[in-house]
């Protein structure tokens, strides 16, 4: 008979262990989400800032018209491509934080109450701050690259 205690203590320990696992990861994923916003707030602001600093003073270099605006077009890319890299880390977290969730919902239903925490539901993303952000983002640098190629490129020319 003690034997099943034994067992039924490790048990409720290594229940107790996997839910503090599960809540550290579910806020770590918040706080990389954050990060990554804030990494793309700093490198944005260089990558446009270079591009103001290199559209005031391309003529003083003696560059041709295509000359600059390739270097402008770099520019515009790599904030692209920073965007690309800052999107699919952003979904990957939101897509590991959701099942880190579903796990915590599980783990407390089976332990406490089936209703003490319900799991987290797709159709609620409009109430997400992380929606927001990535909408933000997304139109954030749709809005640059139109800018760039409407109203500054042919200026160049």
């Amino acid at each position: 008979m003690p034997r099943k205690k034994q067992t039924t203590d490790l048990a409720s320990e290594l229940k107790l262990q996997y839910y503090k696992y599960v809540s550290n990861e579910i806020h770590t994923l918040n706080d990389n989400f954050h990060k990554f916003l804030s990494l793309f707030q700093t490198l944005a602001t260089a990558i446009i800032g270079g591009g103001v600093a290199f559209l005031a003073t391309w003529k003083n270099m003696n560059l041709t018209p295509e000359m600059a605006i390739s270097i402008l077009r770099s520019l515009e890319g790599l904030l692209i491509l920073l965007s690309i890299f800052i999107l699919l880390s952003m979904i990957a977290g939101i897509s590991s934080w959701y099942d880190y969730r579903k796990e915590e919902t599980k783990l407390l239903s089976e332990e406490v109450d089936p209703a003490f925490r319900k799991p987290p539901k797709l159709r609620t993303l409009w109430r997400w701050s992380e929606t927001y952000l990535i909408l933000f983002l997304i139109v954030f640098v749709t809005a640059v690259s139109v800018y760039l190629e409407y109203q500054i490129i042919p200026l160049i020319k």
